[in-house]
């Protein structure tokens, strides 16, 4: 399974960014799927989750301001962040929670946690 995940980049306070992870490989099945970020000398963090049946829950820094979508049919994960404030600058990155075949033909469940885009807020 890989996962792409793009949309970061540098914007002003109080600008807004789409970031989207794109997931392939031979899946079966995703269920949840995450965004996380991880700012400079912090851990890393939940920002926002949305399970296959659609429900969501956010980090409270960020209620109000984000929100997560999920197009499965493209197995992709969108957050769409408006008025950004400088503390959003961080690496943001997609988790999924998945059923994937190996190349053994076997069924296997895993988190895969994607690449990293990074988000910077500043004037």
């Amino acid at each position: 399974v890989q996962l792409q995940a793009s949309g970061g980049g540098l914007v002003q306070p109080g600008g807004s960014l789409r970031l989207s992870c794109a997931a392939s490989g031979s899946i079966v099945s995703i269920y949840s799927m995450d965004w996380y970020r991880q700012a400079p000398g912090k851990q890393r963090e939940l920002v926002a989750g949305i399970t296959s049946g659609g429900s969501t829950n956010y980090l409270d820094s960020v209620k109000g301001r984000f929100t997560i979508s999920r197009d499965n049919a493209k197995k992709t994960v969108y957050l769409q962040m408006n008025s950004l404030k400088p503390e959003d600058t961080a690496v943001y990155f997609c988790n999924v929670d998945c059923v994937y075949e190996n190349p053994a033909g076997e069924l296997v469940a895993e988190k895969v946690l994607g690449q990293g885009t990074l988000v910077t807020v500043s004037s």
